[in-house]
């Protein structure tokens, strides 16, 4: 386990410094359709990872990250293990098109070759996709984040939620009270394992950046519609079969508002 994680502690700076903006284009979906919390859609044949226009970018800065802030960005308790190593497997089965796969080494669409370390999984699959992972294993009556890659994580911080369960992950948003908090932990005992769900949220922002780990003081968090960038994040939940884990992976755009569709 990292012990540091779980106490809640974090060498990381306030912010990360970024070179410039990463930004995307286009999205895959329509951020004016909007659900109910949870807002969940199953997600059919749509693929689970995506590698888009921002992913030699995105990477750079989760390789930097994963080198350089290790710990602030990485996770696992080790009871996680079977779970994580499980994780890595899907991921490289179901990579999208442009990835070389080998033996032990993955070559990216980017051209950096990463080696698969499978006492690793984490660290591994940190380097491989623009998705943050978390996986979250059923102890007692919820599911406990065991287990996570977090490199973008928005106005949160990786070590406050590390080993917590659903209700407290979600502490203190507003939206997300008791009711909510009930249908979700449902929603995570019957999901399926050939029948993942999706989600999506909208964010606007002054701050481009992708890793803002940062804990405003009071809420909301996020500036309304106006702001120069908007941000959202694919969110996909799917059950692992083997160990019955449920992954939860976050692929984050960050759009400029001129580039934002209409009704988002």
């Amino acid at each position: 386990m990292n012990d540091g994680a779980a106490r809640g502690e974090t060498r990381a700076p306030f912010f990360i410094e970024e070179d410039g903006p990463i930004l995307q284009r286009r999205l895959p979906y329509d951020p004016g359709a909007g659900h109910r919390l949870p807002g969940t859609r199953p997600l059919g044949d749509a693929p689970w990872l995506i590698a888009d226009e921002a992913y030699g970018a995105q990477m750079a800065l989760r390789d930097r990250l994963a080198s350089e802030w290790r710990d602030t960005v990485i996770a696992m308790d080790e009871t996680a293990r079977p779970a994580a190593e499980e994780l890595l497997n899907t991921v490289l089965a179901e990579l999208p098109e442009g990835f070389d796969v080998a033996e032990d080494v993955v070559t990216r669409p980017d051209g950096v070759a990463v080696r698969v370390e499978a006492h690793d999984p984490m660290g591994t699959l940190c380097r491989l996709v623009q998705e943050d992972l978390c996986i979250l294993e059923k102890s007692g009556e919820e599911h406990v984040l065991s287990a996570a890659s977090l490199c973008f994580p928005a106005r949160w911080r990786l070590a406050d939620k590390f080993l917590r369960p659903l209700i407290a992950i979600h502490e203190p948003v507003p939206e997300y009270d008791g009711d909510v908090a009930r249908r979700v932990q449902r929603l995570f005992d019957g999901l399926q394992v050939e029948r993942p769900i999706w989600r999506f949220n909208t964010l606007w922002h002054h701050d481009p950046r992708l890793h803002q780990p940062f804990v405003p003081d009071s809420r909301p968090k996020w500036e309304a519609e106006g702001a120069p960038y908007f941000r959202t994040e694919r969110q996909v939940m799917r059950r692992l079969p083997e160990t019955r884990a449920v992954i939860f992976s976050i692929h984050t755009y960050v759009l400029s508002e001129a580039d934002v569709p209409r009704g988002a």
